[in-house]
């Protein structure tokens, strides 16, 4: 009898864990309350240039807004203009880096460690496609991938997003067009070694087509922003599959705050033409977020400029006090949105 009392105890605690990770998804919310002032430009560039295409902002722990600029178009290649900047909370430029290293700067985050990681999306004349880890100076302290590109996991194609695992592994998430074949998340030691990948093309449970975005949260768990699909999908640090969220819409951006708070950018929804790109039916474009606890959309900033293809933001960072950032690629600006 004992020995059934302690079976039936490890199946339940076995039970209880897998629910808490398995929170349910919803259909998309659109008439959640949005709790923020009308967003409106945040800062200057250096030298008073105008703002490019922009899709990447986040805040370091020690309040520093990082964001990057397109060099005043959409896409670096060939110009001279320091595309990294970083600013203090009142929106002063304190330094910026990466003049003629980059083709298409796209993924951004910062590590516990202040570090900067940037991606490059794109190649042009053998260059480009690599991740970048920098010092808050500037300094180039780790480069992933070959110049231009290549097959995985020497090479990479088209890497979206960067994210560092709490024990310093470093995620890398790929694929950004229809070449789906290539949507990959490739993992790295500290030292950037390669570990494992995992994901690849495909619409069923695990499979990924264009992984935008990705973020841990307090657990250890890994979100991916599964664009193509219109989905949140869900990982543990090994790459086994955890479950899926269409709740938060087509997701071009990923952040968790401390608080276990999720922020979801969709720059892209439309419901119009199902032929077209970026048709998710019943969802419109905005920044959603809830607690991970149950992964209910709480609230909505919705988008203040609608564009046909990308608008509102596509990047998002959060401060402290819950004040929102987004990075946007067609109204090319930096938004900052404080609550009401």
């Amino acid at each position: 009898m004992a020995w059934r009392l302690v079976s039936l105890s490890i199946i339940l605690a076995m039970w209880g864990a897998h629910a808490a990770l398995a929170q349910a998804s919803y259909p998309c919310v659109n008439d959640a309350p949005d709790p923020y002032q009308r967003g409106v430009s945040f800062a200057p560039l250096p030298d008073g240039r105008a703002w490019g295409s922009t899709a990447g902002v986040t805040v370091a722990a020690d309040g520093t807004i990082w964001a990057y600029d397109r060099c005043g178009a959409n896409s670096c290649a060939g110009s001279p203009l320091d595309p990294i900047i970083a600013f203090s909370p009142d929106g002063k430029v304190r330094r910026h880096f990466g003049g003629g290293l980059f083709q298409m700067p796209h993924g951004l985050t910062v590590d516990d460690a202040g570090n900067v990681w940037v991606t490059d999306n794109a190649a042009k004349d053998g260059r480009g496609m690599q991740v970048y880890k920098f010092s808050p100076q500037g300094q180039i302290l780790m480069t992933l991938g070959k110049p231009g590109g290549g097959e995985a996991p020497d090479g990479f194609f088209q890497p979206n997003a960067v994210a560092i695992a709490s024990n310093g592994d470093i995620f890398v998430a790929q694929g950004h067009t229809a070449r789906g074949d290539k949507s990959l998340i490739l993992v790295f030691s500290p030292e950037g070694k390669f570990i494992r990948s995992f994901g690849g093309k495909g619409s069923g449970p695990g499979e990924l087509d264009v992984p935008h975005a990705l973020a841990f949260d307090a657990k250890g768990r890994l979100l991916v922003g599964d664009r193509n699909h219109n989905r949140i999908a869900r990982f543990d640090r090994d790459g086994s599959y955890l479950g899926e969220w269409k709740q938060f819409s087509r997701p071009s951006a990923i952040v968790v705050t401390r608080d276990q708070t999720i922020y979801v950018g969709d720059s892209e929804s439309q419901s119009r033409d199902a032929a077209a790109y970026a048709y998710n039916p019943g969802c419109e474009k905005g920044i959603r977020f809830g607690k991970l606890e149950d992964a209910r959309v709480l609230g909505l900033i919705p988008d203040q400029q609608p564009m046909s293809v990308s608008s509102t933001a596509e990047g998002v960072g959060v401060d402290k006090e819950g004040n929102v950032f987004g990075a946007e690629v067609g109204p090319r600006d930096l938004k900052k949105y404080l609550k009401k």
